[in-house]
């Protein structure tokens, strides 16, 4: 079993302590013996712990930076939702495959930020532009904000903001399961609290240092006893021997545990797996051993974001997936949504 993430070393920005969460931060940490250090400003911070690049990397991984989100432009977030929401960056998994290994670079440390009601203000403004449209906000475009949110409790904030807003909806996505200081909060139906759920062979060879399925399934259960609106994001969609088998049996898992009700409002985003050129040089960097299939020859060559090239599946094995995950969501869902394939 995972247990709760906690930093094995903290450095802290001097603007961060002007702000209540900050010093909260700060006590606590000091409370539990973390080594806290001063740091003028995330981009300052050198010579990380340990002998090598591979120490530093998972140092780094287990490392919180407590500092002000400069920034209060938001990304646009789709197909997820309109604009992503920043309350931190950087995740404490080792997921061999994921797209955060080229976007953080050589700076994989997690950032919490504690000037949450900037942040709101400006989610407000958004609201305010779009009116009287609803404006989806997605809070875990750069982050597993509910692997920290046992800390910092900003997740939880934020559910219980967005539950009293008219005009706003919150969404994010986690792999942990230690969810249950949110299973109280006030989310008034207006927060979509989605797992990213995959087959055992994907957890077990891909995804190290986060929650196994069983207990993934296991907090989506009670997150659906708690009436939140529920979803799932398979991803990556992997094709290894035993594929279809291993996410037939993974559907049939959550159809058996998931509460009836909660099944009536649910949804799914399908991703499968793609990669880059640079993702592929820094993953086979960070995890040498890895058994992550990365043969360009194998793969369909597409144009992505900002005009750097991807590998996905190919057009047939596409369809294969689209029908196969597709024909067993109908089968143990049959009122679900798929929203989007990409």
């Amino acid at each position: 079993m995972v247990k709760p993430f906690v930093p094995q070393l903290v450095y802290v920005e001097p603007r961060a302590l002007e702000y209540p969460l900050g010093q909260e931060l700060i006590s606590k940490f000091e409370t539990m013996g973390i080594e806290i250090r001063e740091t003028t400003s995330h981009n300052q911070i050198r010579n990380l712990p340990g002998d090598n690049d591979f120490q530093k990397y998972r140092i780094a991984k287990s490392t919180l930076v407590v500092g002000v989100r400069k920034t209060l432009k938001f990304d646009t977030s789709k197909p997820s939702a309109e604009f992503a929401i920043p309350f931190a960056t950087g995740c404490m998994g080792h997921c061999h495959y994921c797209y955060l290994q080229t976007t953080m670079g050589s700076k994989p440390y997690i950032r919490t930020y504690v000037n949450i009601d900037d942040i709101f203000e400006a989610a407000d403004q958004y609201m305010k532009e779009r009116a009287p449209e609803i404006t989806r906000f997605e809070a875990s475009c750069t982050s597993d904000i509910a692997g920290i949110d046992h800390l910092t409790h900003t997740l939880k904030k934020a559910i219980e903001y967005f539950g009293q807003s008219e005009l706003g909806k919150l969404r994010f996505v986690t792999k942990f399961a230690h969810i249950d200081h949110l299973l109280d909060a006030k989310h008034n139906g207006r927060t979509r609290f989605r797992f990213s759920m995959n087959d055992e062979y994907i957890i077990k060879n891909f995804e190290p240092g986060t929650s196994r399925q069983a207990e993934r399934i296991e907090a989506a259960r009670k997150v659906g006893e708690a009436g939140y609106p529920l979803g799932f994001i398979i991803a990556p969609i992997y094709l290894h021997d035993g594929w279809k088998e291993g996410y037939k049996d993974m559907f049939e898992k959550l159809e058996s545990a998931l509460p009836p009700s909660s099944t009536k409002d649910l949804t799914f985003e399908l991703i499968q797996h793609r990669f880059t050129k640079p993702a592929k040089n820094v993953i086979e960097k960070n995890y040498p051993m890895t058994k992550l299939e990365l043969d360009e020859s194998k793969r369909k060559w597409k144009w992505g974001r900002y005009g750097i090239g991807k590998y996905v599946y190919t057009d047939q094995e596409q369809e294969d997936i689209k029908d196969t995950l597709g024909r067993y969501i109908q089968t143990y869902f049959p009122n679900a949504r798929i929203e989007y394939f990409t």
